[in-house]
């Protein structure tokens, strides 16, 4: 709102919400509107599309994150247009920082084997055995993906932007399938050796239901 300076942060994270300070007099249909690369349309992180959308519901917080290759910016539907303008470029930079950071912390393929043999080792005694492991773009409906006939696990590179516990859970989830190749009781119950899982399903289980709905699949 004009005059105040919120200490905003954007979150790749659906439920990542920021207060921006200040009231709203009245409240406008919720509407959706794309921005895109001209003038009044911003980037988003890696130049992909920015949508935003207004929420009559919405008073006093912005939130940012990523969704299938787009950046979505939610605002409440009273700010106006220069409002807009200034929230969604201030939320796009921010997302943009923090993912630049994520992908560092990760590293390449290279870090994502040793990360994964370290998370063999911690957890299965060294015995699930990846013969190669690496970061994928073409995975829109799965976060990871196993072949256990070659030792094979690729990783969604959507998961760089989220935190790093739950692409540790991604990773171990596939390295059981080089132990137990179906979704059977024993894979569960190896899968639970990893500490954070249950709290990592739930984080992805909420993103897709965020930004996908129901029905996609989490891991293979």
């Amino acid at each position: 709102m004009p005059g105040s300076t919120p200490d905003a942060t954007a979150s790749p994270e659906p439920a990542g919400e920021i207060p921006v300070g200040g009231g709203v007099r009245h409240a406008l249909p919720a509407a959706r509107s794309g921005r895109g690369s001209g003038p009044d349309g911003p980037l988003g992180p890696g130049g992909d599309v920015v949508e935003v959308r207004r929420s009559a519901r919405r008073r006093r917080t912005v939130t940012a994150y990523r969704e299938q290759g787009r950046t979505v910016v939610l605002i409440p539907a009273a700010f106006s247009p220069a409002e807009e303008r200034r929230w969604v470029a201030q939320m796009v930079a921010k997302l943009q920082t923090r993912e630049e950071r994520r992908r560092k912390s990760l590293g390449g393929d290279e870090d994502l084997m040793a990360r994964a043999r370290a998370l063999s080792e911690a957890h299965f005694d060294g015995l699930a055995e990846p013969a190669d492991v690496k970061w994928v773009d073409n995975q829109h409906r799965r976060w990871g993906s196993c072949t256990p006939a070659d030792r094979t696990i690729r990783l969604s590179s959507r998961l760089r932007s989220m935190p790093e516990y739950v692409v540790d859970y991604v990773l171990v989830h596939e390295l059981v399938h080089l132990l137990e190749p179906g979704h059977n009781d024993r894979f569960w119950t190896l899968v639970a050796r990893y500490p954070r899982a249950e709290r990592a399903r739930g984080f992805l289980e909420g993103v897709e239901q965020a930004t996908a709905g129901p029905g996609a699949d989490l891991v293979d």
